[in-house]
């Protein structure tokens, strides 16, 4: 009888380790296809907007980055409550979905909200999100890398050695106050300074947390690296792309102005580029610091870094 409850204590035992070590070993992809069917650009997007304001979702801005492809961004109160939850939490109050045509067929994409709650450190699932999205434009299924990366992964990323991690932007102006900081951004987002646009703009309640998303056009011949088209072409290259990694944005925080380090914000959402060869981190070699200084710029720097 002894014997017998000590094989059954030990049976437990290993079924609790089997499911704890299950539990941990989820992992999670950037992005999310929604689907990939015949139709026109025009009637795909007036569609995935229509479903996506049924679903709750606020539609802050959107855009065409380049042709054959257009980015629409959302918010809801889900996602501004959890960028109000950390003190650097404005980042997730975005969530992008694109549609790409691609052979004949339109692909609607959406980034991960899960996987981005991780990445930004809210570690937040964001429940009502994910289902909102698969209720309005549907679920095929996750994509990016090959394979995913858990929580524990994304809230301690960095792509290898000397890059950047998410606590570690770029720290780009500073003004007397959040409205000035604000106010100073809308103005050289209107004035386009250096081919730079702006695409949205999310408030977060109760904080002085303001998202910025920021167009970027290269406005003339060797300013190629800091341009979407290009760095696209060079990183955005699978069958399913990967379109809603646009984009990039600026978080005045305060009477501060902060951007994620590009070698952190493309490397988190194409964690297997390589380093070298064809379609690698080598052929945008100068893209961060070309962003950086279009970021900055944007937020009144007016000296070169």
């Amino acid at each position: 009888m002894k014997r017998k409850l000590l094989a059954n204590v030990a049976v437990a035992m290993l079924i609790s380790v089997a499911a704890v070590t299950v539990q941990a070993a989820q992992t999670y992809l950037p992005f999310a296809l929604a689907s990939n069917s015949a139709g026109s650009m025009a009637d795909k997007i007036d569609g995935t907007k229509k479903a996506l304001a049924e679903n709750g979702f606020e539609i802050a801005g959107e855009y065409a980055p380049y042709k054959g492809a257009h980015i629409i961004v959302v918010t809801n109160d889900e996602l501004k409550k959890a960028a109000a939850s950390q003190e650097r939490g404005g980042y997730i109050a975005a969530q992008r979905i694109s549609l790409t045509e691609m052979s004949g067929k339109v692909q609607v994409s959406y980034t991960n909200p899960v996987y981005m709650s991780y990445a930004y450190r809210i570690n937040n699932k964001l429940p009502q999100t994910s289902a909102a999205l698969k209720k309005a434009l549907g679920h095929i299924q996750d994509f990016g890398p090959a394979e995913g990366q858990d929580e524990e992964d994304l809230n301690e990323y960095h792509y290898t050695f000397g890059m950047e991690y998410f606590d570690e932007p770029l720290e780009l102006n500073s003004k007397g106050s959040h409205d000035a900081m604000v106010a100073e951004i809308e103005k050289n987002l209107s004035d386009r300074v250096q081919g730079s646009a702006q695409v949205y703009r999310i408030d977060i309640p109760g904080t002085k947390q303001t998202l910025f998303g920021v167009a970027m056009k290269a406005p003339g011949e060797g300013k190629k690296y800091m341009d979407e088209t290009f760095i696209m072409s060079e990183i955005d290259f699978k069958p399913l792309r990967s379109t809603a990694h646009l984009p990039y944005e600026i978080l005045v925080n305060g009477n501060e102005a902060e951007a994620l380090h590009a070698r952190f914000r493309i490397a988190i959402n194409f964690p297997d580029l390589a380093m070298m060869g064809d379609n690698s981190f080598m052929n945008i070699m100068a893209t961060p610091d070309a962003i950086r200084d279009v970021l900055a710029a944007v937020t009144g720097v007016s000296e070169e870094w």
